[in-house]
This record gives structure tokens, C-alpha cells and sequence, in this order.
């Protein structure tokens, strides 16, 4: 065999097995692109698009542990919901739900935590200066309680309660405890169109089924008519 032959054969043998190896290696490509999808879905809920509360919690936690006092931790409890899912029917419910999760969403920005921590109660930690605090609490009551059109045409008038507390105000950066405290203002304000923002007496309010109840002369913003 001439030497030209032996330089094409030793080429062709090389190419044979480097497209031999790379059949595999694309495979396990595709496998672990689906893996990531598959992986990013369990992180997320379905209906809504949120956090699920294990990615919200740890996402969460970096945004205390890294914004520290400029952090606020709100959380949303939708009123009146079972009356939606009786007068208009499941599918409507989870029109609403979806609703306001798109709205969190688009009030909290992409550099937030929102999660749907089960049924109709949601929360949110985002970075919010103490002297802006006020009015976007004020700017989320009004989102909430704007009506959602269904696809049918159909229109429900829909309201959430609003709580919220800051490291600042509560005297901690845990987040077990924000987001306790800012159920128990939650409660304070529960049905009224108000945000009420925690005071340190909040982290210590007793719960009553499994829930915070709130205490009463909170501060509260963003009262709907």
C-alpha cells in the first residue's frame, strides 16, 4: 500500500470514530437539555409560572443575605377566592389565579423572589427602599384589585390582602419570621383593600388555624374605594 493510501486511511479511521463518538455525546446533549427543562418545570408552579416554595425560599434567602435592610418581604392572600371558584366555575378561579401571578410578577421586576406558596396565597421579596415602601404597597393593592377578564368576555371583580415587613421594621433578617410577621399584618388588614406593614409585636402574635391573626395599630397604605 502506497503511503498516500496509509495517510487516508488513518484519517478516515480517525473521522470514523470521532463522528462514531459523537452520536453519543449528542444524545447525552439532548438528554440533558430535557433534564434541565424537566428541572426548571418542578421549580416552577404550573398554573401561575411562580417559584415553587424550595426555589422561592432559597431564592429568597439570597436576596436577604445579600440587599440585607433594603429587602421586603410581602405576602398576598387572595379574598373571597372559594366564591370565585363557586359563582364562575374552577376554570375562572385559575384565570385569577394565573392573573395574579402575572401581576406579582410584573410588580416585584426580574430581580425578585415570587412564589405561589400553595392554593391562593403568594408571596414576594424584592429590594424596596424604606421611602418607597409606601407607595408601591399602594401601587400592589391597586393591581390586585383590578378586575380580570376571562376569555369568555366575562369580567370578576377580585381583591387580595396585603402584608408586609422589612428587617428594618420586624428587627431580624430571617425569613421564617418576615414572612410571619407579615402574615400576622396581613391579617390585620384581612378584606379591607389595605397593606399593613409588620411591627416587631407581629413576630410573636399567635396563630389561630394554622394562621397568623394580626394585631391592631399597624401602619396601612393604599386603602381601595
Amino acid at each position: 500500500m502506497s503511503s498516500l493510501l496509509r495517510v487516508q486511511g488513518r484519517f478516515g479511521q480517525r473521522t470514523l470514530l470521532l463522528t462514531t463518538a459523537a452520536v453519543p455525546l449528542t444524545g447525552w446533549a439532548v438528554h440533558a437539555v430535557t433534564l434541565h427543562r424537566q428541572l426548571a418545570a418542578t421549580r416552577r408552579d404550573p398554573l401561575t409560572g411562580l417559584l415553587r416554595r424550595d426555589s422561592y425560599t432559597a431564592r429568597a434567602r439570597r436576596l436577604l443575605s445579600r440587599h440585607g435592610d433594603g429587602v421586603a418581604v410581602v405576602m398576598v392572600d387572595a379574598d373571597h377566592f372559594k366564591a370565585v371558584n363557586d359563582g364562575f366555575g374552577h376554570p375562572a378561579g385559575d384565570a385569577v389565579l394565573s392573573a395574579f401571578g402575572a401581576r406579582l410578577t410584573a410588580w416585584a421586576g426580574p430581580r425578585s423572589a415570587v412564589g405561589r406558596l400553595g392554593g391562593d396565597e403568594f408571596a414576594v421579596v424584592l429590594e424596596l427602599p424604606a421611602g418607597r415602601l409606601e407607595q408601591r404597597l399602594a401601587q400592589l393593592v391597586r393591581l390586585l384589585h383590578t378586575p380580570v377578564v376571562l376569555e369568555d368576555g366575562r369580567t370578576i371583580d377580585v381583591a387580595a390582602s396585603v402584608g408586609a415587613a422589612t428587617p428594618a421594621a420586624v428587627g431580624c433578617r430571617d425569613l421564617s419570621q418576615l414572612q410571619r410577621a407579615a402574615d400576622a399584618a396581613l391579617y390585620d388588614g384581612k378584606h379591607s383593600g389595605r397593606a399593613v406593614v409588620a411591627s416587631p409585636a407581629h413576630t410573636t402574635v399567635p396563630s389561630s388555624n394554622g394562621r397568623r391573626v394580626g394585631r391592631p395599630g399597624t401602619a396601612v397604605w393604599g386603602r381601595v374605594a
